[in-house]
């Protein structure tokens, strides 16, 4: 009777390990920064995450019976020129949720990716919002939300759809008055080589009752081994300056190698007119399916007392351009 229940338990075992995966991944980023046109001058640098933030991750799958799943991910980010944590210090400040996946779609809860920052790096940017020629250089990139609740549709006929709502978790000052929360959605429609995005991202001030809101066209068609990218964005800050931004890529890919071109023009819509106009290119070798070299080059002109800066996928840049070269690797 033993050996029975001994084989029983083992074989619920293995069904419960097949049932539940959890993987442990991450980035290891690292490279030289070369920065010109700073308040001291040129700035040579060892950086870290410059193509991708260096991150170290935990994401795991359990199935639930009936087509249900429960879903979860933990991803911290780091440094790795000091080693020390990336996000202002934050344990998991890169992503942190947990949810539901089904027939339904997904609702996942936590610190996630806002839909419309996805437009923007899975569509739009030829860079993937890294490297000195990332749009968000120039773009509002609203990455990331707090306290968020997230709908994903299941694709129907090549449509989407990504809801989200951040709480803002600030006492209303005044009854009906809420502050800080954060909205941002996406609409998808992705038939076969074209991709087209309409985003729109809105967030409260935490203290006044004043909102800042952005809203993108993105677009992607790929033929071939050569993608081209546009996006059309409409800006309103905290402080009411207005902006429309434009976006032109392009990516060539052959074998190990990877070109990337963009060029992004911001129009200031405020009487100060402080406009700005970015152009960046990338090369990108790849080692081996999960190691590449990559070296990439930014530069803005900014007009009429604009500060915008040339960044990277985890520092924002002190100058109006910056050349990267680099290595990184995915586990």
């Amino acid at each position: 009777m033993k050996y029975v229940i001994t084989a029983a338990l083992a074989m619920t075992a293995a069904a419960a390990q097949a049932q539940s995966q959890v993987h442990i991944y991450g980035v290891a980023d690292a490279g030289l920064v070369a920065e010109y046109g700073t308040p001291a001058g040129s700035s040579p640098a060892i950086g870290s995450g410059l193509a991708s933030g260096s991150r170290l991750g935990f994401k795991g799958t359990e199935d639930l019976g009936n087509g249900l799943s429960a879903v979860f991910v933990l991803e911290g980010g780091y440094n790795i020129d000091t080693g020390a944590t990336g996000q202002g210090g934050l344990r998991f400040g890169r992503q942190a949720f947990v949810g539901l996946r089904g027939a339904f779609g997904s609702i996942t809860v936590g610190r996630q990716y806002s839909p419309y920052y996805r437009a923007i790096r899975d569509v739009a940017d030829p860079f993937e919002d890294g490297l000195a020629g990332q749009a968000t250089n120039v773009m509002a990139g609203n990455h990331r939300m707090d306290n968020a609740v997230l709908y994903t549709t299941p694709e129907r006929a090549g449509w989407s759809a990504e809801v989200a709502y951040g709480a803002g978790e600030v006492p209303e000052l005044d009854v009906g008055k809420h502050r800080k929360r954060v909205f941002s959605g996406v609409l998808s429609y992705a038939p076969g080589p074209l991709v087209v995005m309409l985003g729109h991202h809105r967030r409260e001030d935490a203290l006044a009752p004043d909102h800042a809101r952005n809203t993108i066209l993105a677009a992607r068609y790929t033929l071939g081994a050569v993608s081209a990218h546009a996006a059309f964005v409409r800006s309103r800050d905290l402080a009411g300056a207005r902006s429309r931004d434009a976006l032109l890529g392009l990516t060539w890919k052959h074998g190990p190698h990877r070109v990337l071109l963009s060029a992004v023009q911001r129009d200031d819509r405020s009487a100060a007119r402080r406009d700005a106009r970015q152009y960046g290119a990338g090369y990108l070798y790849g080692l081996a399916p999960r190691t590449d070299l990559y070296a990439a080059y930014g530069h803005i002109d900014n007009d009429n007392g604009a500060v915008f800066t040339v960044g990277n996928a985890t520092d924002s840049g002190s100058g109006n351009a910056a050349l990267n070269l680099g290595i990184r690797h995915c586990f």
